[in-house]
């Protein structure tokens, strides 16, 4: 009905002799049908379908600019509920002015077309599926319906009304895009800005290099109104103010003009747009302004990069100069963060029952509330049972309380750069303990007395293992800095978090036990002063991912010694330098690396917890028999020994490990039975390889693989990887028991 020509490619040799013919529209009253011109147009491609497509200017995208193009009348069909048009003159006299304007030739004026209604007068009014069944039937009883293809068919949906959204010609105010973008262009191109990963670079660049027209305004309820005035005449006065406009019109029109405002609305994005300069309080030059623009860091996703990045782009740009006139960026740098998938790493979607709720995380939720949630709102409702069913299968006790710290931490240790992040309730639960471990970890501290003291410098340090840990704090904060100037936040939390748990808790407060129950007093004071510098540390470097905790413990650490001058949010970062000392790290470094090799063979060798084991040093050197002298209590503690000696060469029946460069030899023989670890090893190693047959059976299975979800298929390739790896290790202990024989 709205249709204004029919295209054809140019290179179609089919329709060439009836290019510029006219063919009948063949809806409507017969003695008033409409022609239309056979015109040619890059958009139809020959090779589909016909090859003629129908160009209807005001209700399709592409049809649009092919009418543009070519001079193309645009009729609009329906209203703004999507009913057929029911005003205007009669179809026959709407039909008429049609036929007067195609032969008239020129350009249409868009408002003179608008006005024409070539809706049938049997069809105006009616909703737009039902005008669309109508027209088929008229067609089919004219006979000259050749056929229908039942197909789907790209069509947009409303978000909230979830109906077919109809493309319909409207008038609405435009802003030159392509001149704005060229500046933010510029920007990126020259590195006044920089994209965090840079690939993303090229997603701006696909969006900017092809902008188009913006159009600006909406029909809403809400946002800022448009700053247009319009005239006795329809003459739009544009200005910053009502006064403004009235001064410019009564230049024109003379005084007591009326003036009506323009009921439309910026484009949220537009407003959005202002974010970076409005909330300083632009347009006024105020204090903020001057004081944090150019902001230094935008985090966002990746899915508005055109719609809010470049739009900010353009208007800070724009608007924001410098004192000597310069246009000024909104922000330096653009973090595009990973987008939160399900543990089976899909997008977590409403619709589909998968959503994990913060807050559920956070305060806890049970399973029957969180079943309820993820059923209610389902896109298709008949899915419920199925969200059930898997929902209560994945998390049969619902959700803990795992806290917003744990949360916050998991998120900062599996945003790797340029990836997106699988979110794990398990590993949720994990830095939950982690952060119970730090708490234990102050508990302890505070039990043995370790107070801050403002006037210790970690420098002095006498005893190795203070310096140590010292210059382990130094390299942790430098590697935590490094990777957060860097954008790569799972870096900087790895870091911190491997300090604390394993060189802190586990190594340091295990070292510095016999020097907190020992007799040396300097030793035992400088102890607990380095103690509580250290845990000072790394509640500063921990708090940007756990901030309740550590602001928590930073108030609990001080109950006992030095009152603090701040809190822990504007305490200072740590900047730390000459505190690494190579021999002391050398020195605690091998104890480390001696008690884990021990206490690996232990676990191989499947040796008792409460057993202890003797260890000869087979030929050791001086430097060696020293770190012995100076750590025998901690090592024999650690490891559980029954004695450390020196040997020319193992005993019979001692498995051998080497540390450093000396070989270590522990005696088992007589405490354990070889011939039985033997066979428990075997019968373990067979078990895992019998399930490894089972996992490869199933993924070389057709049926299997082209029926089961990807997550499924990825469970299976995960339990194989893991047993491939328990069976290395078991065949590792295997071997080395063997040679004990």
């Amino acid at each position: 009905l709205g249709d204004g020509a029919v295209a054809v490619h140019p290179s179609d040799e089919r329709y060439a002799p009836i290019i510029g013919q006219l063919c009948e529209i063949p809806v409507g009253p017969k003695e008033h049908r409409r022609l239309i011109p056979i015109i040619t147009d890059d958009y139809p491609d020959p090779d589909f379908g016909s090859g003629a497509v129908k160009i209807t200017g005001a209700h399709d995208f592409n049809d649009y600019e092919v009418a543009r193009r070519n001079n193309i009348p645009m009729y609009r069909l329906m209203d703004e509920v999507a009913d057929m048009r029911a005003d205007g003159v009669p179809y026959a006299e709407a039909a008429e002015l049609a036929k007067a304007l195609l032969d008239a030739g020129g350009e249409p004026d868009k408002a003179y077309v608008d006005t024409i209604n070539l809706v049938p007068d049997e069809y105006r009014g009616l909703e737009r599926f039902a005008a669309r069944k109508k027209v088929v039937a008229d067609i089919d009883a004219e006979g000259l319906m050749i056929g229908i293809e039942d197909k789907k068919v790209m069509q947009p949906f409303g978000d909230r009304s979830r109906v077919v959204i109809e493309p319909m010609l409207t008038d609405q105010w435009f802003a030159n895009a392509e001149e704005l973008a060229k500046p933010a262009i510029a920007a990126i191109e020259d590195g006044t800005t920089t994209f965090h990963p840079k690939n993303w670079e090229k997603t701006y660049f696909e969006w900017m290099r092809n902008i188009q027209p913006w159009c600006i305004s909406r029909q809403l309820w809400w946002g800022h109104q448009i700053p247009a005035w319009y005239g006795p005449d329809g003459e739009v006065f544009v200005a910053e103010s009502e006064a403004e406009a009235r001064a410019a019109a009564e230049e024109k029109f003379g005084t007591g003009v009326e003036l009506t405002r323009d009921e439309d609305v910026l484009d949220t994005w537009f407003s959005s747009a202002l974010w970076p300069f409005s909330t300083l309080g632009w347009p006024d030059e105020t204090p903020e302004l001057a004081r944090y623009y150019p902001t230094s860091v935008l985090i966002t996703g990746f899915d508005i990069i055109f719609f809010w990045v470049a739009r900010m782009m353009m208007f800070g740009l724009h608007t924001m100069k410098d004192a000597e006139g310069k246009p000024q960026v909104p922000f330096h740098d653009i973090y595009i963060h990973a987008l939160v998938r399900d543990e089976d790493g899909k997008k977590m979607s409403k619709s589909e029952g998968n959503v994990i709720d913060p807050v559920d995380l956070i305060e806890g939720i049970d399973i029957d509330d969180l079943v309820r949630k993820r059923t209610t709102g389902l896109r298709k409702p008949e899915t419920a049972p199925q969200v059930d069913k898997l929902t209560r299968a994945r998390y049969p006790d619902g959700f803990d309380a795992y806290g917003a710290d744990a949360l916050r931490f998991t998120l900062s240790v599996m945003a790797a750069m340029g990836r997106d992040i699988k979110l794990s309730v398990d590993r949720v639960a994990g830095y939950r303990n982690f952060g119970t471990k730090l708490w234990n970890a102050s508990r302890f501290a505070q039990m043995n007395e370790c107070v801050r003291d403002p006037a210790f410098d970690p420098t002095t340090a006498q005893q190795i293992v203070n310096m140590w840990i010292a210059g382990e704090v130094e390299k942790t904060a430098h590697d935590v800095t490094r990777a957060l100037e860097a954008y790569r936040y799972n870096e900087a939390s790895e870091a911190i978090y491997k300090f604390t748990w394993n060189i802190f808790c586990d190594w340091y407060v295990e070292l510095i036990k016999p020097l907190l129950n020992g007799t040396d007093e300097a030793a035992k004071a400088e102890t607990r002063a380095m103690t509580a510098w250290v845990l000072d540390q790394i509640l500063k470097l921990l708090h940007p991912f756990m901030p309740f905790i550590t602001e928590e413990l930073w108030d609990k650490l001080a109950e006992h010694g030095a009152a603090r001058d701040t809190q822990l949010m504007l305490a200072p970062w740590p900047e730390l330098s000459g505190l690494i000392n190579e021999d002391a790290g050398t020195e605690i470094d091998w104890v480390i690396n001696l008690v884990t090799e021990i206490r690996s063979v232990r676990s191989e060798m499947n040796v008792p917890a409460g057993t202890k084991i003797p260890l000869e040093m087979i030929e050791p050197d001086d430097t060696v028999l020293d770190r012995v002298e100076r750590h025998t209590g901690t090592i024999e503690r650690l490891a559980r020994l029954d004695g450390m000696t020196r040997a020319d060469e193992p005993s019979e029946g001692a498995a051998q490990i080497v540390v450093g460069e000396t070989t270590m030899a522990l005696p088992l023989a007589g405490i354990m039975d070889f011939t039985a670890e033997i066979e428990r090893l075997k019968k373990d190693i067979a078990k895992q390889e019998g399930d490894i047959i089972k996992i490869d059976k199933k993924l070389s299975n057709e049926q299997f693989m082209s029926k089961a979800p990807d997550h499924v298929v990825a469970e299976q390739r995960e339990r194989k990887a893991d047993a491939e790896a328990v069976v290395a290790k078991l065949s590792e202990a295997l071997a080395r028991i063997e040679t004990l024989q």
